[in-house]
């Protein structure tokens, strides 16, 4: 999947010629347009005449005045609506991005169902970065953290998109927990492969309760890469290290032997509970939110509450036996 982002990628005179270029290649290409008056009907219909894949936009609230107000720009609500309804019409795929933050939390249960109506693909939750605008004090706590994935676990139960979150790699930690239970208790449904996503597509060993050979879980330089306007290659769009520039390298060359990009995508570098955890090769947590908020890359997941089996065992070790 190959993502134009932003900024506005409307800004640019040829982007459709960049999606029609993308598309001859082969490449599956989506877009994810600012809601400005440039996200027009006409602007949709093109795009998909030019062959694109998905429109992905932002929807932050349920309402004009919650969206518009974490945006800052008025009548985005509005156009964000328009087209989402103009690409349903002409069978254009659509992703909704919603940013998880204290403005916003306590109405999640009514942007879900807002999103019911809309007929959307694919639901993607991002979870704060503290980075850029994003300040630490619209951060939800780790607890809460945990609050969300259970109520995007619901919603992906019942709802006829699929569900995804982004910066918040331990909801698969969260989804292996509550699939484990479920299938314990006799109540996992055996299409549940089929209908994982990729990334979740791992072996459950019951009688242990511990996850048995996963594939690696795609993370901040891990199966993912950011380029920027200038050519930078980042590990996201929220870490702000580059491992190279491809008005220098290639992109397979940076991706592949950068230092930077290796030490990410080595496990024993993660420090904290994240090194002993069970669940690092899947998880490992949000480099990027460990590098914002503490600054050191490999620090362990400031916003999950999860306690590693090695953690908890070693912590009872060490606890006085009562006589």
């Amino acid at each position: 999947m190959f993502v134009l982002t932003g900024g506005d990628p409307l800004k640019r005179p040829d982007v459709f010629e960049l999606v029609r270029y993308a598309t001859d290649c082969n490449v599956r290409i989506s877009l994810t347009p600012s809601a400005t008056p440039l996200l027009t009907r006409e602007s949709i219909v093109r795009l998909k005449e030019c062959g694109l894949a998905c429109l992905a936009v932002s929807l932050d609230g349920p309402t004009a005045a919650i969206h518009d107000a974490f945006r800052r720009v008025p009548s985005s609500y509005q156009w964000t609506i328009d087209a989402v309804r103009w690409a349903r019409v002409i069978g254009l795929p659509v992703q909704i991005n919603t940013t998880i933050t204290r403005h916003n939390l306590a109405m999640i249960d009514e942007i879900i169902a807002l999103l019911e109506t809309l007929e959307i693909t694919l639901w993607s939750v991002f979870f704060l970065v503290p980075t850029g605008r994003g300040s630490d004090r619209d951060l939800i706590s780790a607890a809460e953290f945990e609050q969300v994935f259970a109520k995007l676990y619901e919603t992906s139960q019942r709802a006829l998109f699929d569900v995804k979150s982004t910066e918040a790699q331990h909801y698969r930690r969260y989804l292996l927990q509550r699939r484990t239970e479920a299938k314990r208790l006799g109540k996992y449904p055996s299409e549940t492969y089929q209908c994982l996503p990729q990334f979740m597509q791992f072996r459950f060993s019951t009688a242990t309760d511990r996850i048995r050979p996963t594939p690696r879980g795609i993370n901040d330089g891990k199966g993912f890469v950011f380029i920027s306007h200038l050519g930078e290659v980042y590990p996201s769009g929220f870490l702000p290290l580059s491992g190279g520039n491809i008005r220098r390298q290639s992109l397979a060359d940076i991706y592949r032997n950068s230092p930077l990009f290796r030490r990410l995508r080595d496990s024993k570098n993660l420090e904290g509970k994240c090194g002993i955890c069970e669940y690092r090769e899947i998880c490992g947590g949000s480099r990027a939110r460990s590098f914002a908020m503490t600054g050191d890359l490999f620090a362990e997941e400031p916003c999950c509450v999860y306690e590693p089996k090695r953690q908890v065992n070693k912590r009872e070790e060490a606890e006085p036996v009562a006589l």
